[in-house]
């Protein structure tokens, strides 16, 4: 059995590392479309056309299930990549929503992410659909993913950044929703300036939600063979992508493979 990974470009890699955690024995073909980030600036129609080509391409490897680990296309493709696809396909905003309503409080919770997944509404949607009395705040953070691009993960500059998005948060929300997969890696310097927020990443629970459907659909039972390789591939900057990687994995990528869609 082996299961199918996409991002618009290297943020994925979280929800890759959590993958591998709960599934340890199984295959994974993880693509990063990195000729066509940032998803976040994209229309609507594109990131679907985007995902499908994607979603095709994983199909083309006999992946049994596929994981959209993009909070931009989850928001914008996943209702319909469902509607085409005859395949299990789990994105990362239901499992972010979820784990939030159970951490918050006081009722009150942040999001942040790209422009794109904000201004989409479909965090607050699903958190909505598990308690309407919810509260959302809700805030774009476009320099986050280019400083965690370049290794910036600590320090006066980005601490910075942080202070500029999130102060508006202090002291009203309780609970952080990390609506962008490269937001993870910025955790601890969130942390350290907000110790009373408590920080929801999705990646872990949409491994976790992943593992269920696999459970559900009895592809782990009757799955004998173990193959815990990892393909990786990009539809540009192999090398960029390998450097960066390191990052998000805490291991060397061996080999990326290069992909025309």
């Amino acid at each position: 059995m082996s299961i199918g990974v996409f991002d618009s470009g290297i943020g994925g890699l979280t929800v890759l590392k959590e993958i591998r955690k709960v599934l340890p024995d199984e295959k994974i073909y993880y693509l990063g479309d990195t000729a066509r980030v940032p998803y976040g600036e994209k229309t609507k129609e594109l990131i679907i056309r985007y995902s499908k080509e994607i979603v095709e391409f994983l199909l083309e490897k006999n992946v049994s299930a596929i994981v959209v680990a993009c909070n931009t296309a989850t928001a914008l493709a996943l209702k319909e990549l469902k509607e085409t696809f005859k395949i299990p396909i789990i994105g990362v905003i239901e499992a972010g929503a979820r784990t939030a309503i159970e951490a918050t409080k006081n009722g009150k919770i942040g999001v942040i992410g790209t422009k794109a997944t904000i201004q989409s509404g479909k965090y607050e949607e699903e958190i909505k659909l598990f308690n309407k009395k919810v509260e959302v705040l809700q805030k774009a953070c476009p320099l986050f993913v280019p400083a965690v691009e370049e290794g910036i993960l600590s320090g006066k500059l980005v601490n910075q950044i942080i202070k500029t998005y999130l102060d508006d948060f202090k002291g009203k929300v309780d609970t952080l929703i990390l609506g962008c997969t490269h937001y993870p890696l910025l955790k601890d310097a969130i942390s350290k300036i907000y110790p009373d927020i408590k920080i929801v990443d999705p990646a872990k629970e949409t491994a976790l939600d992943l593992k269920e459907i696999l459970e559900q659909n009895e592809f782990l039972k009757n799955d004998a063979k173990k193959d815990e390789e990892v393909k990786y591939y990009v539809t540009d900057g192999q090398e960029k992508f390998k450097e960066i990687g390191i990052m998000f994995l805490e291991e060397d990528i061996p080999k990326v493979e290069l992909v025309k869609l």
